[in-house]
């Protein structure tokens, strides 16, 4: 098992409203989140995505964040990242089980489906709210956590994204999760309130700016 003595270097997204602070990418997020519930040391690169410097370029070609620097490889793309991670560091395991692995997986894309969306009737605010008493009953049967009493991969991926779903549907549509869905409402307490997540969250702020293009682009 490896344990971790020089800091891993990570590449994320920056904020776009104050500096030298982390940005609004829910996928940096559950990748940080994946090395502080590991305790693992690192030093966090931030990239203004605005203006790509060219050292960043040479290391992340298509320019994507988030990156991270294993075996003298730089890996891309959280999936990937999470998943190396896990297995170099396998402790303490953070894995979901397979079966349990989608448990909220369409919640983020019904979201930006009714973020998006210009016309009331169209289906995608009820597309969100399917997904959401889905994911209400699965917790009520099963929770704290997706995977029971212990927080995983899972989680690390779906709570960044219901952070940027509360702020973001809060300031443009004025909408919040019902209080008819009070086991997703613990559920997001319980992940907004780990040391973990409020070390690593976006300002709402430049939640509120990275989604302005998606609502009036």
């Amino acid at each position: 098992m490896a344990v971790a003595t020089d800091p891993l270097e990570v590449c994320v997204k920056a904020s776009s409203t104050s500096p030298n602070r982390l940005g609004d990418c829910p996928f940096c997020q559950r990748v940080l989140l994946t090395i502080e519930e590991k305790h693992l040391p690192y030093d966090m690169k931030l990239v203004d995505l605005g203006n790509k410097p060219e050292w960043f370029l040479k290391i992340s070609p298509e320019g994507k964040v988030p990156v991270i620097k294993l075996d003298e490889k730089w890996l891309p793309d959280s999936d990937v990242i999470t998943q190396s991670l896990e297995e170099k560091y396998p402790d303490p395991p953070l894995g979901t089980p397979p079966e349990k692995a989608s448990v909220g997986s369409k919640i983020f894309s019904t979201f930006i489906g009714f973020l998006k969306s210009k016309d009331p009737s169209d289906g995608s605010q009820q597309a969100l709210l399917n997904e959401l008493n889905s994911f209400n009953d699965y917790i009520k049967e099963n929770g704290p956590f997706i995977n029971g009493g212990k927080v995983s991969a899972a989680d690390l991926s779906l709570g960044p994204k219901l952070y940027h779903l509360e702020i973001a549907l809060g300031h443009y549509k004025n909408w919040s999760v019902a209080d008819s869905l009070p086991h997703v409402k613990s559920y997001m307490k319980t992940i907004f309130s780990m040391d973990s997540f409020i070390k690593t969250r976006a300002l709402p702020d430049d939640v509120i700016v990275g989604w302005r293009p998606k609502v009036f682009g």
